[in-house]
């Protein structure tokens, strides 16, 4: 079995208060939302994936405004989130006058449009994580290797050779086989699709832990007892509601839905970034000791979007969605 560190306490102890931040939030309370002085101070995901900004813009707006054909989806979902940013989608919805559309592709548009925003000094990628440079597309800004990559995706088959995936696995695969991208990003953008109609699997299918899981998984375990890092995610995942009952804890889930793989995989991300105050004398295997983004309080939250395929169905009803929330 795996032997557990004074972390992995504070494992449960994280979501549960990164939860409670989020409702708390949703019912309207003023901050601070927590007593947590490092939750206070700096930011951290939420506990589950779905419910983080980008995710939201997502699930919301990017999947349903337009085409519910499979290709349309796809290549709206891997635009978004090759540049991972919504002002940089905004900007392109902007520049091509409608929702980006495989359709309507236009490489030139789309290029002037994000040289010139990169020329203003505005950031067209996000800072959560690095996307590397498409290479074998071009030598020139990263930019345009990443829409010649799409393109190049689109040309291939990729959106059907995802959406007829029998597993997870089996569409992870086919990402993790599209030049530049790795085991990380794959499982990022596999449970992208998965938000949408382009496929319809369960989270509880497949994990891939990413480098941040992996550091957060060796400062909660001294030893993994012979387990794999995705055969544990997956216990933690299995038997989450002993992990909260045996420290007293009571964590609001969304309905019925418990932590999923992916969940549990991100919440060891935001645990290696946690203990880095919390517990200073774990060093895990980054060796950091500092997090660098720092919270800004921005109030009252809307309503959370859901993938249907959930059946966590509230609408515009923030009551009912807080009683979804048990």
């Amino acid at each position: 079995m795996p032997v557990p560190t004074v972390v992995f306490d504070t494992y449960w102890r994280f979501a549960v208060a990164r939860q409670e931040i989020f409702i708390a939030r949703l019912r309207g309370a003023a901050p601070p939302w927590t007593d947590d002085p490092i939750l206070q101070r700096h930011r951290f995901t939420n506990a589950y994936r779905v419910l983080d900004r980008v995710s939201q813009y997502l699930v919301g707006r990017v999947i349903p405004e337009g085409s519910d054909d499979r290709e349309e989806v796809f290549f709206r979902t891997m635009l978004f989130k090759l540049f991972n940013k919504v002002e940089t989608w905004e900007r392109l919805g902007d520049a091509v006058g409608e929702t980006p559309s495989w359709q309507h592709f236009d490489f030139s548009t789309m290029d002037t449009t994000l040289t010139e925003a990169r020329a203003a000094g505005d950031r067209i990628y996000s800072a959560a994580y690095i996307m590397p440079a498409a290479g074998q597309f071009g030598r020139g800004a990263k930019h345009r290797t990443h829409l010649r990559l799409l393109e190049w995706m689109m040309t291939n088959g990729i959106p059907e050779r995802v959406g007829s995936s029998r597993t997870m696995g089996e569409a992870f695969e086919v990402l993790r086989g599209i030049p530049s991208f790795g085991d990380f990003l794959a499982y990022q953008l596999v449970t992208d699709i998965n938000y949408s109609s382009v496929c319809d699997f369960s989270e509880m299918e497949f994990v891939q832990p990413g480098p941040g899981a992996i550091d957060g998984i060796a400062k909660c375990f001294s030893s993994l007892g012979g387990y794999s890092a995705p055969d544990l995610i997956r216990w933690v995942a299995d038997y989450q509601d002993e992990h909260f009952e045996a420290r007293g804890l009571r964590f609001g889930r969304l309905a019925e839905r418990p932590l999923q793989l992916i969940d549990c995989q991100n919440v060891f991300c935001e645990v290696d970034k946690y203990a880095r105050i919390a517990h200073p004398e774990i060093t895990g295997r980054s060796g950091r000791t500092r997090i660098k983004q720092v919270f800004a309080p921005a109030g009252v939250l809307d309503e959370p979007a859901l993938p249907s395929k959930w059946g966590i169905s509230v609408g515009d009803d923030r009551a009912a969605l807080l009683a979804a929330v048990r």
